[in-house]
């Protein structure tokens, strides 16, 4: 078996089980390679055994069968950029702090190898929305696991965001902003701003608004069959753009559409945990404050 690995910093107490990882890759002769950030920081932390085959961009990745993400959420999303159309299974290893999609804990680290070498896991497969632009805003990763947004830059007014679906005008949201998120993101900015939560597999995008001006306009669900484009207008000539994490300035000049991605990310879970059982314990439902 081979593997990737990707992290970011990590706090003292969780030093014990990253060296486990690595004791156990060693033990049991397991090829693996590291990102060439994440091995700066593993350096750093004076981590024994650490693989010294590194990687540095996502060519060098063809003959891995999964890739452990090390953090948050935040550090799957970029491993997700890391795998792009090769489809690696993640496997996300929450060493963060709320965990949606890293639903691993460090303690799990022993047992997630051995359940990989003997095929005791699940794969969700997940949507990942595709940027098309006159410009390579992003440098080559016009793709997104959560989200993409549209917003108005530093503390400038409002903008108008002219938004067509296959063509046809849907509306012009005054607001400081939209987001456009896959069922994975409806978790995330979307959720905080209003929007639904869906189903991993429900085959659909959330329009939401950031801060309307006319509180009529609410989050609105679509097929993501669908093909989204904007306009955008402001007093402010540069507007914000992102693909989850990563944001860029633009100006009104670039067109921008979204459609579906043709290649999905591939999400390792253990046979014993669902979307529902994270949804429960993460947003605390059932629980009550008063106890």
């Amino acid at each position: 078996m081979h593997i990737a690995i990707h992290g970011k910093v990590f706090q003292k107490e969780i030093r014990k089980y990253i060296q486990d990882l690595f004791t156990c890759l060693k033990k049991h002769n397991i090829e693996a390679c590291v990102s060439a950030s994440f091995y700066k920081v593993l350096k750093k932390s004076l981590i024994k055994h650490i693989p010294e085959n590194i990687y540095e961009k996502p060519n060098e990745l063809k003959n891995c069968q999964f890739f452990l993400s090390l953090g948050g959420d935040g550090t799957l999303l970029e491993t997700v950029t890391h795998v792009g159309a090769l489809e690696i299974p993640i496997v996300g290893i929450n060493t963060g702090r709320l965990g949606f999609l890293a639903t691993h804990s460090p303690s799990q680290i022993k047992n997630l190898l051995k359940n990989l070498t003997e095929g005791f896991y699940s794969i969700e497969e997940r949507t990942l929305l595709h940027l098309e632009s006159n410009k390579d805003i992003f440098e080559g990763y016009p793709f997104a696991l959560n989200d993409f947004t549209i917003t108005k830059r530093d503390t400038a007014s409002m903008i108008t965001v002219h938004t067509y679906i296959d063509g046809e005008y849907l509306n012009s949201y005054w607001a400081d902003g939209l987001i456009i998120a896959t069922p994975t993101g409806s978790t995330g900015y979307s959720l905080s701003c209003g929007g639904p939560l869906i189903l991993p597999r429900s085959n659909n995008f959330v329009i939401t608004p950031v801060s309307p001006h006319n509180l009529t306009v609410r989050p609105m669900v679509i097929s993501d069959e669908s093909v989204i484009s904007f306009e955008i207008e402001g007093r402010s000539k540069n507007f914000l753009v992102s693909l989850d994490s990563r944001s860029r300035v633009i100006d009104a000049s670039v067109q921008l559409a979204i459609s579906k991605e043709k290649f999905k990310a591939k999400i390792v879970k253990a046979n014993d945990t669902n979307f529902l059982d994270t949804l429960r314990s993460k947003l605390n439902w059932g629980w009550d404050a008063r106890n």
